[in-house]
C-alpha cells in the first residue's frame, strides 16, 4: 500500500508529460505543416513557402543564450508563460487575409521556433525535479513514442482543416493545444532543487590526515575545481564531460545525417524505385513507425547514454546504405530501422544532459545541446541537395560512413576514459525519489 503511494507522483509525472508530449506535438506538427502552405497559398511562390522552415529553426542558433535565460528564472512558470504567450501570436494570424500580410506568418514561425527552443531547454531542467534518475531514459522514450505518434494524423489533420477552411482553424488548434499544454504543466508535482556538495573547505588547516595535502592542480583540474557559470560555462561543460559530449555528438551527427539524404531518398524512390514522389509518404509512414517501436524500447535499454546512441547511430547508418537496394519492400524496411535508430541518439543525448548536468547549468547545457543537436541538418539538407547532382548514391554512403564513424569513436572513447567520480547529479540517487509537492 505504501509502495503504491510512494510510486503514485512519478507515474502522475510520467502521464502528464506523455500527455503534453502529445498534445504539444499535435498542435505544433499540424501548425508546421500548414503554415508552409498558408503561404504558398496567398503568395504562389514555393520559394517563399519554404522559407517558414527557415524562421522555425532559426532561433535553434540561440539555444546557449536562452538556456542562460532558463537557469535564472523558476522553470515551470517560464514554460506556462511561454506557451500562453505563444498561444496569443498563433492566434494574431486569424488576422492574416492578403500576401501582404506573410511577413506575419514568418513572425509567428519565428516566435514559436524561439518559443520550441525555450521550452525545450526549460523541460530538460524540469524532468530531473518531477522524476527520479532511474525514469528519466524511459520517459524521454515514452515522450518520443507520442510526438512521433501524433506525427501520422496531425499532418493529415491539418492539411484537411485547411482544405475546409483555410488556416484559421489550424491556428485556433494550435493556439488551444499550447493552452492545454500550459494547463498541464501546473498539474506537475516538482521536487525542490537540492544543493549540490560542495569540494571547499570552510578553512584551511594544517596538512594532517584529515586534510590530506592536495595535489598540485592540473590546468584541467584547476578548470573543473575553478568552474563558473558565467559566459559559455554550459557549452564548456558539455564539451568536457566524456558522455555528454559522446552522446550529443553522436544526436548531432545522425540528426545532420537524415538532412543530408532528403534529396536522396527522393531520388531512390523515383528513379530507382521506379514509384511516384508520393510514395515518400509510404516511408515517411515507415519511419514514424519505428519511431514509436524505437521510443517504447529505448528506455529498458538506456543505462549508459553513449552506447545507446552509438546503436541507433548503426541502425540508422544500416537503414540509410540499405536504401540503395533498389526494391520496394527494402526500401520500406529501411526506413523502420532508420526510425528506430534516429530516435535513439536523440533520447540518449536528452537523458545525459539530464542526468549528469549539475542544476545550476541545466538550462544553458540543455540549449547548448539542442543547438548542437539540431543547427547542423540546416547545412546539411542543402548540402545533400548538391551531393545528388553527380550520384544520387552518395549522400547515402557519406551518411552511413560518417554514422559508422561517430559511433565507432564514441566505443572507444568511453573505454579509454578513466572511471569518474561520482556526477554532478549521481547524488540524487540516495535522495528519497517522491516529489515533495509543487515549489514554483
Amino acid at each position: 500500500m505504501g509502495i503504491g503511494r510512494a510510486r503514485s507522483p512519478e507515474k502522475r509525472n510520467t502521464l502528464l508529460f506523455v500527455g503534453i508530449s502529445s498534445i504539444s506535438g499535435f498542435g505544433g506538427t499540424a501548425l508546421n505543416v500548414v503554415a508552409g502552405v498558408w503561404v504558398l497559398d496567398l503568395s504562389g511562390s514555393s520559394s517563399l513557402a519554404a522559407l517558414t522552415g527557415l524562421f522555425l529553426f532559426a532561433p535553434t542558433l540561440l539555444g546557449p543564450a536562452l538556456g542562460a535565460l532558463v537557469d535564472k528564472l523558476p522553470g515551470r512558470r517560464l514554460i506556462v508563460w511561454t506557451h500562453l504567450l505563444t498561444a496569443m501570436a498563433v492566434l494574431s494570424l486569424l488576422g492574416v487575409r492578403t500576401d501582404a500580410q506573410v511577413w506575419l506568418v514568418y513572425a509567428v514561425m519565428l516566435g514559436y521556433g524561439t518559443s520550441v527552443v525555450l521550452v525545450d531547454a526549460a523541460e530538460n531542467a524540469l524532468l530531473p525535479a518531477a522524476l527520479p534518475p532511474g525514469a528519466l531514459g524511459a520517459v524521454n522514450g515514452l515522450r518520443t513514442s507520442a510526438q512521433e505518434g501524433v506525427k501520422l494524423v496531425a499532418p493529415l489533420i491539418g492539411a484537411g482543416l485547411f482544405a475546409w477552411q483555410g488556416g484559421y482553424p489550424v491556428a485556433a488548434l494550435a493556439a488551444g493545444a499550447l493552452t492545454l499544454a500550459a494547463g498541464l504543466y501546473t498539474l506537475l508535482r516538482i521536487r525542490p532543487r537540492l544543493p549540490l556538495p560542495t569540494q571547499r573547505t570552510a578553512e584551511p588547516g594544517p596538512v594532517g590526515p584529515d586534510r590530506p595535502a592536495e595535489p598540485e592542480p592540473t590546468r584541467r583540474g584547476a578548470r573543473r575545481r575553478g568552474w563558473r557559470p558565467r559566459g559559455p560555462a554550459g557549452l564548456a561543460f558539455l564539451l568536457g564531460h566524456p558522455e555528454l559530449r559522446g552522446s550529443v555528438l553522436i544526436g548531432s551527427v545522425t540528426i545532420a545525417m537524415s538532412g543530408l539524404t532528403t534529396a536522396a531518398v527522393y531520388a531512390v524512390v523515383t528513379e530507382d524505385l521506379d514509384q511516384p514522389a508520393a510514395f515518400v509518404g509510404v516511408l515517411s509512414s515507415g519511419q514514424g513507425a519505428g519511431s514509436l517501436l524505437g521510443g517504447l524500447i529505448v528506455g529498458r535499454l538506456l543505462r549508459i547514454s553513449v552506447p545507446v546512441g552509438a546503436l541507433g547511430a548503426v541502425l540508422f547508418a544500416l537503414g540509410t546504405l540499405g536504401r540503395v537496394i533498389p526494391w520496394s519492400p527494402a526500401a520500406v524496411a529501411c526506413s523502420v530501422m532508420v526510425g528506430i535508430g534516429l530516435p535513439w541518439t536523440l533520447v540518449a543525448a536528452v537523458t545525459a544532459v539530464q542526468s549528469r548536468t549539475p542544476d545550476t547549468l541545466l538550462g544553458r547545457v540543455s540549449g547548448s545541446a539542442n543547438t548542437l543537436l539540431f543547427a547542423p541538418v540546416a547545412i546539411a539538407t542543402p548540402a545533400g541537395a548538391v551531393l545528388v547532382l553527380p550520384d544520387h548514391h552518395l549522400p547515402l554512403l557519406v551518411a552511413a560512413v560518417l554514422c559508422l564513424g561517430i559511433a565507432l569513436l564514441a566505443f572507444r572513447s568511453t573505454r579509454r576514459a578513466p572511471a569518474r567520480a561520482p556526477g554532478p547529479r549521481d547524488y540524487r540517487t540516495r535522495q528519497p525519489s517522491r516529489p515533495t509537492g509543487p515549489v514554483q
